[in-house]
């Protein structure tokens, strides 16, 4: 199985995924059997074409392979900003804390979180006469 999952690129990548593979899903193409040879000759048109991938825009392939971790072997052009890192057999994701969600910032969220917890586990108080 070979899938490819896109995310904002121009439209020839998309009429390109279209020719050689079914579009299950806007952005997500799949083909049940693709083989190295014709999978390799994607990549290359799709590489040919990594200078009008936006900033926000890419595309990760994915395929089977037996001796990939976990048995799932990727390519990735542009989007996701993310690294995966083969840990145990298995792909890990993770990205880095950025500007827009610093420690700070995290540290903030938690603590509105633990006293809204607090709040709404309180008990409200009945005064007696």
């Amino acid at each position: 199985m070979t899938i490819v999952i896109t995310r904002n690129l121009p439209g020839r990548f998309d009429g390109f995924l279209k020719s050689c593979m079914h579009e299950i899903a806007p952005g997500v193409y799949v083909i049940p059997i693709m083989n190295k040879g014709v999978r390799e000759r994607l990549w290359e048109v799709l590489l040919s074409w990594a200078q009008e991938v936006p900033e926000d825009g890419g595309l990760i392939l994915f395929w089977s392979s037996k001796k990939a971790p976990a048995g799932l072997a990727f390519r990735v052009l542009g989007w996701p900003k993310k690294e995966l890192k083969e840990h145990e057999g298995f792909w890990l994701t993770y990205g880095k804390i950025t500007k827009a969600h610093d420690s700070e910032e995290l540290i903030k969220l938690l603590k509105d979180k633990d006293l809204k917890d607090e709040e709404s586990n309180t008990e409200p108080t009945t005064q007696s006469f």
